[in-house]
C-alpha cells in the first residue's frame, strides 16, 4: 500500500510531481500506460477495483482542473465524485488541490485560512464552491501557492519576462514552492494524524517573482502595473508549519530553480 495516490496527475503540477516522488506515490492519469486510469466522473468502479488489488492509500489526492463554465466537470462536482468514490474504496483521507485564488486580492498582510473569502475570479470562484460543497471529515482543501515551473514566470515564452512594477517601485510577490518542497510536504500531508479541513501551501517566505526570474538566468523587464493588478497576494504559513518542518532554503529563488530543473530530467 501506497501512502498516497494523485489523481489528476496528467496536468503541469502533476507532471513535475513524478519525478519527485517516483516510487514513493502513485500517479493516476487518463490514457495508456497510467498506473491507474482513472477520471473520477466516470464513477468509482476503476479506484475500487485498484485499492481492492493493492490496497487502499492513507489520502488520495485530486490535482485535476474543473471547469468552471461547466456546472457538470467543474471543481465542485469533480470533488463530490472524488468523495464518493474515496469512500467506495475505503480511502480514509482526501487531499483536494484548491488555490490561493480564492483570495485573490493583493494586500500587505498574509492571507489566513479562516478569513473570510470572496475570490474575482471565476477560477478562484470555482474552487471555493468546490471546497463549500466537498467540507466534511477526512477531507483537507490545499490551498496551494505558486508552483515554480507549473506558471508561466518561468516557462513562457516571452523573453525577457515582462513583470509589473506598482507605485512604490516594487514588483509582484507570491508564495511559492519547488516540486521536490511540494512532494515532500504532500507525503507528510498523507501521514500526518489529522488536518485541518483548510490548509494553505506554500514555502514560508514570499518570493518577489523578479528573483525567481533571475535565478533562473532569465531577463526581466518592466511595465507600470495596470489597474487591477495584483501586487502581493502572500499566505499565512504557520498552520502547514505545524504540521511540516520547512528548511529556510526552501524558499529562496535558487533552490526552488533547482528543484524545477531536477523534475524536469528524465528518469
Amino acid at each position: 500500500m501506497s501512502d498516497l495516490l494523485i489523481s489528476g496527475a496528467g496536468g503541469r503540477v502533476g507532471s513535475l510531481l513524478r519525478g519527485p516522488l517516483a516510487g514513493r506515490a502513485i500517479l493516476a492519469r487518463r490514457g495508456p500506460g497510467a498506473a491507474l486510469d482513472w477520471d473520477p466522473l466516470a464513477g468509482p468502479g476503476a479506484l475500487r477495483e485498484w485499492c481492492e488489488r493493492h490496497g487502499p492509500p492513507a489520502a488520495l489526492l485530486q490535482l485535476a482542473r474543473g471547469l468552471p463554465e461547466d456546472r457538470a466537470r467543474d471543481d465542485a462536482a469533480i470533488g463530490r465524485a472524488t468523495l464518493e468514490a474515496a469512500r467506495a474504496a475505503g480511502i480514509g483521507r482526501v487531499l483536494l488541490a484548491s488555490s490561493s485564488a480564492v483570495y485573490g486580492r493583493s494586500r500587505a498582510d498574509a492571507w489566513g485560512e479562516d478569513e473570510a473569502v470572496d475570490p474575482p475570479s471565476p477560477y478562484g470562484r470555482s474552487k471555493r464552491a468546490m471546497e463549500l460543497a466537498c467540507a466534511g471529515p477526512g477531507v483537507c482543501c490545499l490551498r496551494i501557492g505558486n508552483v515554480a515551473g507549473a506558471d508561466a514566470l518561468l516557462t513562457g515564452t516571452r523573453r525577457p519576462v515582462l513583470l509589473d512594477r506598482f507605485a512604490d517601485g516594487a514588483g509582484p510577490a507570491r508564495n511559492y514552492i519547488g516540486p521536490g518542497t511540494l512532494a515532500r510536504v504532500l507525503l507528510a500531508l498523507a501521514r500526518a494524524p489529522a488536518l485541518p479541513p483548510l490548509l494553505n501551501l506554500a514555502t514560508p517566505r514570499p518570493v518577489d517573482m523578479a528573483d525567481l526570474a533571475r535565478a533562473a538566468g532569465l531577463p526581466v523587464e518592466w511595465q507600470p502595473a495596470p489597474e487591477g493588478a495584483l501586487a502581493r497576494v502572500t499566505l499565512d504559513m504557520r498552520r502547514l508549519e505545524s504540521l511540516v518542518a520547512f528548511a529556510d532554503t526552501d524558499s529562496d529563488p535558487a533552490t526552488m530553480v533547482a528543484e524545477w530543473r531536477a523534475a524536469q530530467e528524465p528518469r
